[in-house]
């Protein structure tokens, strides 16, 4: 049986449903990941790694993408549900709806985004045109539904560097590139499960609409506002997830 990973982000720090649960670290050779916790939901092994550390001190353009897929890959696992907490763009993507992106389009620089650097591997270039697994998706649209959220099937997320949020002039940028919604961690996370042969799925949340978007100021206390009252959302359609996996 596959061990399914899970990769909380901002306000999802903890999994309190998994059972049996132990911390455990593992050495790669991108760095030692400490923050996993194993446990079992169902009778199947999950292991979770909250991307930001568990008292939300790395940002998104420090978190070592690299060392987090590449344990994942060590310890067993096959699919990983991400969680990306976002901004939104397009008309139906306001604050507290739901997504599960199928395309990308990647605005960061000077992140570790492959494993494919000359140093720890040979070369090699994976095919990237739909970076989500549509299996993985489906499933997720299939817990979405069963929870009874508002949630868009589809949508592209445009992944900025951070951790400042964009201007306004940058969100138009954006919104003519056709971005739905807006984050800064799904890259290069999403890139190197590919390269693992890992399936990979986000669950993103709007908190926020974006700069220029609406009249209201974008205040941090309002968006902890939103991700408090919607992580044990977030983690029912997880774990409605992670039994059909």
């Amino acid at each position: 049986m596959s061990v399914i990973g899970v990769i909380g982000g901002s306000g999802f720090y903890e999994f309190p449903e998994l059972s049996n649960q132990k911390k455990i670290s593992i050495e790669t050779p991108y760095g030692k990941v400490e923050s996993i916790t194993q446990g079992r939901f169902n009778n199947v092994d999950v292991c979770f790694i909250p991307r930001h550390g568990g008292e939300h001190n790395v940002p998104p353009h420090k978190v070592n993408y690299r060392a987090n897929i590449d344990a994942f890959s060590r310890i067993g696992v096959e699919r990983v549900i991400a969680f990306n907490a976002t901004g939104g763009i397009g008309e139906q993507f306001g604050p507290g709806r739901f997504v599960i992106p199928d395309q990308v389009i990647d605005y960061t620089y000077g992140r570790e985004h492959t494993f494919y650097d000359g140093k720890n591997e040979s070369l090699a270039h994976i095919e990237f045109a739909t970076p989500f697994n549509e299996k993985l998706r489906a499933v997720l649209k299939q817990a979405a539904t069963e929870s009874d959220i508002g949630f868009q099937f589809g949508g592209t997320y445009g992944c900025t560097q951070g951790p400042r949020l964009e201007t306004s002039a940058e969100i138009k940028k954006l919104q003519k590139d056709g971005c739905d919604l807006v984050g800064m961690t799904l890259m290069p996370e999403a890139a190197l499960a590919r390269e693992r042969d890992l399936a990979y799925a986000s669950l993103s949340l709007i908190v926020n609409w974006c700069s220029g978007l609406s009249d209201e100021v974008i205040s941090l206390d309002k968006i902890m506002a939103q991700l408090e009252s919607s992580i044990p959302k977030i983690r029912e359609v997880i774990l409605k997830t992670i039994s059909p996996c």
